[in-house]
């Protein structure tokens, strides 16, 4: 494994392009989200050897279930898949979400809003599930009514959530579609053509190695 002089503490990921993936393959749209399972789990394990202390997925969220039926049971299962599947890892686990939809996956309300270890917890894997930007931040307000001196980020639903140092994404798309935009504040942002389920080792190397480049000042 390559060792970086400089390794980003926080990895967010936006597995973006199961959909179109599907496509390219003759599959029905709704087929891509079960082969971004296993994608998930190898860049896990890749930052997970190299040091990576956190680790933010992009699972779905409070708009994604505008689409059709299929496609919304689809990702559910593909969270709920992965979950259990991270279930067998050495992973802090934080499911973080709106519980309140009939949308979220009653599978995962054992963990949600509330960190979980499995086996020796040796990196925080954070899953956003049904996840909503202005939920997140309404969250906090409603906290700080009574007092609003609070430090929002104290307040918010996302608030064991760390400031990400880098955000990757896969599909092509140059956006960041609502990810955390408190902890992404800062966060340098590198993006894959390539689909989310075409993922290869290589893709996080590259990242990497784009990073040992970049200045951080954080407003400085």
């Amino acid at each position: 494994m390559k060792k970086y002089k400089r390794l980003p503490r926080h990895i967010g990921v936006i597995p973006d392009g199961n959909r179109r993936w599907a496509v390219t393959k003759g599959l029905k749209k709704q087929d891509g989200y079960d082969h971004g399972i296993g994608p998930g789990m190898k860049l896990y394990e890749a930052c997970l050897e190299l040091g990576v202390e956190e680790m933010t997925y992009y699972g779905f969220t409070m708009d994604n279930v505008k689409r059709p039926s299929l496609q919304t049971k689809a990702f559910q299962k593909a969270c709920v898949d992965s979950v259990n599947a991270l279930k067998e890892k050495d992973a802090d686990l934080l499911v973080l979400g709106n519980t309140d939809s009939k949308v979220f996956p009653k599978e995962l309300l054992p963990y949600a809003n509330k960190r979980t270890k499995f086996g020796e917890g040796k990196m925080k894997v954070n899953f956003l599930v049904n996840y909503g930007w202005n939920w997140d931040l309404n969250y906090a307000l409603k906290e700080n009514a009574d007092n609003p001196s609070t430090d929002i980020t104290e307040t918010m639903a996302s608030r064991d959530v760390s400031r990400m140092d880098m955000v990757l994404r896969w599909g092509g798309r140059r956006r960041l579609s609502g990810f955390l935009p408190v902890q992404s504040i800062y966060s340098d942002i590198y993006v894959f053509d390539d689909l989310w389920p075409d993922y290869k080792e290589d893709h996080l190397h590259e990242a990497l190695s784009w990073y040992q480049e970049t200045d951080v000042t954080l407003g400085g």
